[in-house]
């Protein structure tokens, strides 16, 4: 794959984490014990059954949001490390190159089509 399509999806990439990041600093706080792991802060909004009953709704919606953008954000850093160890672009199944459109449309692939049709019982 050519180097400076590899600069582009590596900046893309970068651009997306820092987004990523961002959003969950609204409403997390970010847990150093564990890599990309954030905790998800429970609202306050009073002491009154009502509000109470916000609190959890709230901190449970929160929750599933937190779960999704640690995911992506666990994909995107899979994505970085395997561009700086010269891997990224290689399917890690068949070891075969996966297709540059499969990576402008979806960067943090780490398998090629085949592959993930196969692994998704697909043919």
């Amino acid at each position: 794959m050519k180097k400076e399509i590899i600069e582009k999806i590596n900046n893309s990439l970068l651009e997306e984490k820092k987004n990523l990041q961002e959003r969950l600093s609204w409403f997390t706080e970010k847990d150093d014990s564990v890599k990309d792991n954030y905790r998800t802060k429970f609202p306050d909004y009073g002491n009154k059954d009502d509000e109470n009953a916000a609190e959890v709704a709230t901190f449970s919606d929160r929750l599933s949001m937190e779960h999704t953008l640690e995911l992506d954000l666990k994909d995107i850093n899979s994505a970085l490390e395997r561009i700086e160890k010269g891997t990224y672009g290689i399917c890690k199944y068949c070891e075969q190159t996966i297709e540059e459109k499969r990576l402008f449309i979806r960067p943090t692939s780490s398998s090629c089509v085949s592959c993930k049709k196969k692994l998704k019982a697909e043919n």
